[in-house]
């Protein structure tokens, strides 16, 4: 049986499905703690927008930086925030580099869709 996935402020069904889940022991930068992580996200029922702030953060003990780019994710029925979007996702591509010259050419990463656990309200 499948579960919905609904905003905890409103109730709106969000349309996420657990097909996109990642596995509950995936390393991501920006942590997992008290989130659901989604390869794929209804972007339809979202409400996104870009941030970018250059001052130091911690995502956790032993990982800190000076600039965070992220999209914050708000239901599109009622602006609660529901969790925010990383590119810290698999890689985009399956080889070596961007240009395919080696391991030190950046490596484009999908998106992973960081949901907050207290912001959903999930029934099966």
């Amino acid at each position: 049986m499948a579960s919905v996935y609904r905003c905890a402020n409103c109730g709106e069904d969000l349309n996420l499905s657990e097909g996109h889940l990642f596995p509950a022991g995936s390393y991501f930068e920006a942590g997992n703690k008290g989130t659901l992580s989604f390869s794929w996200a209804d972007e339809s029922k979202l409400r996104l927008t870009k941030e970018d702030k250059i001052k130091p953060f911690f995502e956790s003990v032993n990982y800190w930086g000076i600039q965070r780019k992220r999209t914050k994710m708000q239901c599109g029925a009622c602006g609660f925030l529901v969790g925010y979007v990383y590119d810290d996702g698999p890689p985009v591509m399956h080889g070596i580099g961007q240009f395919g010259m080696g391991p030190s050419q950046a490596i484009p990463r999908c998106p992973r869709f960081r949901f907050k656990t207290k912001a959903l309200n999930i029934t099966s």
